[in-house]
This record gives C-alpha cells, structure tokens and sequence, in this order.
C-alpha cells in the first residue's frame, strides 16, 4: 500500500513538474489575456498609445488575431523587426499554429536574440516593464574599441 502511495505521488509530481516547464515560454499570455478581457476599451487605447497606431489598426490587427496577446505580440514583432503591420498580420495568418519562435523567425527575429528573451519574458503593456523597443534601440550597445566618454 505504502509502495502505491508513493507511485502515485511521485507520478503527480513528475507530471505538474512537467507542466511547469512547458508553460515557462509565453506563459504571461494568459494573464494578459485576462486583464485585456476585463477592460477592452483600455486594452485599445493601451495598444494604440504603445504602438502609435490609430484606431483603424487596432481593428484590424484584433480582428486578424485569436487573442488579445495574440495582437500584442503581432504589434510587438512588427516593431521589432521593421515590417509593415500588414506584413506581420499576414505572417502570423501563415504561422498561427506553429508557435511562436516560428512566427518571430519569420519577421527575423532570431530565436535566441535578447529581443526573442523579451518577447518571453512578458509584455510591457501590463506589467510596466520597459522594454527595448525595436532594432533600433540596441544602439551603443556594441563592442567597439572606444572607452566611451571621458
């Protein structure tokens, strides 16, 4: 009896470990989810504002989208990247179901790259982190053989 107990505990574990896990990369999303649900007027007016897009896009990229991180992350992988908003709708259409590393794959944005790092580690829309902001930002970052300012 004691052996079973044990199996069963150790089986229970093994399996919400592994749960776990699997839910660390975009795990965020469900929480942004929530929160953009609970107030959809201000998840636009946020989107907008975040993004410097007008009321038209907004539309356009919640109705191209499942979800309302869905349409963060298209927003946010098309800053990163540089394509035009159209570009990234159409890619996230083709990707849909392949995950996420794909889809940002697919705009260049390399799976391993800090900006991938960030895209993982959360939004910037809820949780007030500031995030990089594009390829652009990266600037002064290099390794260059100036000492900086003196």
């Amino acid at each position: 009896m004691k052996k079973i107990l044990f199996l069963i505990t150790l089986l229970s574990f093994i399996i919400t470990s592994s749960l776990a896990i699997s839910g660390g990369d975009f795990s965020w999303m469900n929480g942004f989810n929530v929160q953009a649900q609970a107030d959809p007027l201000g998840f636009r007016a946020r989107l907008a504002t975040r993004f410097k897009i007008n009321d038209t896009t907004v539309d356009a990229v919640i109705s191209a989208t499942k979800s309302a991180a869905d349409a963060y992350m298209v927003l946010r992988c098309r800053e990163i990247s540089g394509y035009p908003i159209q570009h990234a709708i159409n890619n996230y259409k083709s990707k849909r179901n392949s995950g996420w590393g794909v889809y940002a794959q697919s705009l260049g944005i390399k799976s391993g790259s800090q900006d991938f790092k960030n895209l993982k580690s959360g939004d910037d829309l809820y949780s007030g982190s500031k995030k990089t902001q594009g390829k652009k930002s990266s600037k002064g970052n290099g390794n260059g053989k100036s000492k900086g300012k003196k």
